[in-house]
């Protein structure tokens, strides 16, 4: 298990000055026992787990640190949840708090602010030993879904929805789009489970048509009223009532799996 303390509580720790103790952590750093998690804290990694074991093997418990209250969503969940085998070399970390970009390692973090009512469908899981807030499967999807862009493309999204659904509960997945209430959002997360053939439960696909009733048309991919049609798109689809304009070679890959 990893310790998070803060260098005011290393100091009550080791009964020694602050000068002192900064020279200890310094030490320590070196050697691997420590690793800086955000300004003035730390991961303290036990004997029996070696210092070797946060690294960048563990970037997800050293930003977790940054942001209060805080998830791990997008791509980065999809990643650790084995929903994608694209390699993320930024982490988003979900938090309603203003804060900028920094770095963990040699990965980037990056903030996403939603708003309150999307800021839900997460809880601590344990990533080597260490609690993390992390979006669950079904709340994962739906945010990549929402933001292509945060998990790698559309394209990508459909593999990840396709791998994902076949461990949702339908019933906690109609319960946030509903919460969410965004008619769009169900608009493009049925024409997605259509394309991958995700097995929807009735009464889930006739939530997900009574949400979409509220919007009028929308689109997935660029908006085509500001953008041109991509070359070679799927173009629009009458049951969902979406204009897809997304290359068909982009989604072939994830058609019906």
């Amino acid at each position: 298990m990893f310790w998070v303390r803060t260098s005011a509580e290393n100091s009550q720790l080791l009964g020694s000055s602050a000068k002192a103790t900064d020279h200890v952590i310094e030490s320590l750093r070196r050697k691997g026992w420590l690793e800086r998690a955000t300004w003035g804290e730390y991961l303290l990694i036990p004997p029996e787990q070696g210092p070797d074991v946060l690294g960048d093997s563990n970037l997800l418990a050293r930003a977790s640190r940054i942001a209060d209250p805080y998830y791990i969503g997008f791509g980065s969940a999809a990643s650790h949840y084995g929903l994608t085998t694209q390699y993320r070399s930024v982490i988003c970390v979900v938090t309603p708090v203003r804060l900028r970009e920094r770095e963990v390692g040699e990965s980037r973090v990056r903030i996403v602010n939603l708003t309150e009512k999307k800021f839900f469908g997460f809880s601590p899981v344990d990533v080597l030993g260490y609690k993390v807030m992390l979006s669950d499967r079904e709340k994962t999807a739906i945010d990549c879904i929402d933001r292509p862009a945060l998990a790698g493309g559309v394209g990508e999204v459909a593999m990840i929805l396709a791998t994902a659904s076949r461990r949702f509960d339908w019933g906690r997945t109609a319960d946030y789009l509903q919460r969410i209430g965004s008619g769009a959002l169900a608009r493009r997360f049925g024409w997605l489970c259509d394309h991958v053939k995700a097995d929807i439960p009735d009464d889930v696909r006739y939530t997900l048509f009574d949400l979409a009733s509220r919007s009028r048309s929308t689109f997935l991919g660029p908006d085509p009223a500001r953008a041109r049609m991509l070359p070679d798109a799927f173009g629009y689809d009458e049951t969902w009532r979406l204009f897809v304009n997304v290359p068909n070679e982009e989604l072939h890959g994830s058609a019906g799996i």
